[in-house]
């Protein structure tokens, strides 16, 4: 009876994500992906629906509700269990043209959206705050929710604004967004830091102290080397891809890829289309006046695999999760277009030859493994040391 209903939801799951009119071997694939989202939490790296909200809606939930189908955004409850999601780091992004005190009361009020969503709709999210949280509110039938912090300027050259940030549910914070900050450079900014600064190596070691992961996404090359040569706990990329696969620099170079096996760090594969397809890199580089002339690329669902291919060959099965950037891209692949479509992923890999407990990686048991780690490491660098007392001095 259980496994004929499971088929069943699995059937209705089919003509919810639009893939109704496949052959049944297709719809036999898919099936095994779903069995697989509802045993393993999927854990996605990122979701940028608290700043969309702000922009949208004033913050203000009760302008677009959740438990219903939202057309205008990526994310909704109903695509949320569709798409099988167990657990979703919600993304308290500010931009980098606030700076200071600002940045630091504007994520403050992204966190705050976080927990009146979590407030809103208790029956379906619940803070998580450790790895083993992630696991007993999935199997609570609900979807953990975590904080991840993007960009080191929202703690205003503060290691003490750095751990309130922690102690009110910050899991991870991004060391750079788009540009560089005064201890450590972006990826699409000028180098002006050589990498990380004296201070920015006291942020890395005061994150492995707390037991928040060092996301390096959006960080230049050097950072990243410099990062990884720091860190006592594995780091994350929370939505980054392969830059082998295509040439962009918020992508993930394979010198550093080589480098993630020795760390256990992962790799969250993001779906933003410029980073995924040298076609829409390429097409979305051109002026404004050539592009009238060109067809307009789309990136596809495959494009992500193969970049989760290319990671696996260079750094291997354990490096590899998902970080998708739903809610805060403006165009998606094809067959990606929402959080409903996750399972279509699953069973791309599927075909692909990937095993079951390869899948059971990807999608959740890698972060969960790198969160473990990494409050094994907190816990040893407490009882070693109390919070650090550094202060930033200015330029290093």
């Amino acid at each position: 009876m259980k496994s004929t209903l499971l088929v069943l939801a699995g059937l209705i799951l089919v003509v919810g994500i639009g893939w109704a009119a496949v052959s049944s071997a297709q719809q036999g694939v898919l099936e095994q992906a779903i069995a697989l989202h509802r045993e393993t939490p999927l854990i996605d790296g990122h979701n940028d629906i608290p700043w969309t909200f702000r922009e949208k809606a004033d913050r203000d939930l009760s302008k677009m509700d959740l438990r219903q189908r939202q057309p205008q955004l990526h994310t909704d409850i109903p695509r949320l269990r569709q798409g099988g999601v167990g657990g979703q780091f919600w993304s308290v992004y500010v931009p980098v043209t606030m700076q200071g005190p600002e940045a630091v009361q504007a994520t403050m009020e992204q966190i705050d959206f976080v927990y009146q969503m979590m407030d809103r709709y208790p029956d379906t999210f619940e803070l998580a705050r450790t790895a083993a949280d992630i696991e007993r509110i999935f199997k609570a039938g609900k979807i953990a929710s975590l904080i991840g912090m993007e960009g080191g300027h929202s703690i205003d050259n503060s290691l003490a604004t750095l751990r309130m940030f922690y102690k009110l549910g910050a899991r991870y914070m991004t060391l750079t967004h788009s540009s560089n900050t005064a201890w450590a450079d972006s990826a699409t900014d000028q180098p002006k830091n050589g990498g990380l600064t004296p201070f920015g190596e006291g942020v890395v070691r005061e994150m492995n102290w707390l037991g928040m992961m060092v996301d390096l996404s959006h960080v230049s090359p050097e950072t990243m080397s410099d990062a990884l040569q720091v860190t006592q706990a594995p780091v994350i990329f929370s939505h980054s891809s392969a830059r082998a696969v295509n040439d962009h620099p918020r992508n993930v170079p394979d010198s550093i890829l080589a480098k993630i096996p020795a760390n256990g760090g992962v790799v969250m594969v993001n779906f933003v289309p410029g980073f995924i397809s040298k076609e829409v890199r390429e097409y979305e580089a051109l002026p404004a006046s050539q592009r009238q002339n060109q067809p307009v690329p789309r990136a596809s669902m495959a494009q992500v695999a193969d970049h989760i291919d290319h990671i696996r060959k260079v750094a291997g099965i354990n490096s590899i999760g998902l970080g998708s950037d739903f809610d805060g891209i403006t165009t998606v692949p094809q067959n990606l277009e929402d959080v409903s479509k996750f399972p279509l992923l699953t069973a791309e890999l599927l075909r692909r030859g990937y095993s079951k407990d390869d899948l059971r990686k990807i999608l959740g048991q890698n972060v969960l493994r790198v969160m473990r780690q990494i409050e094994q490491v907190a816990a040893r660098l407490q009882k070693e040391r109390p919070p650090s007392t550094m202060v930033f001095a200015g330029q290093n």
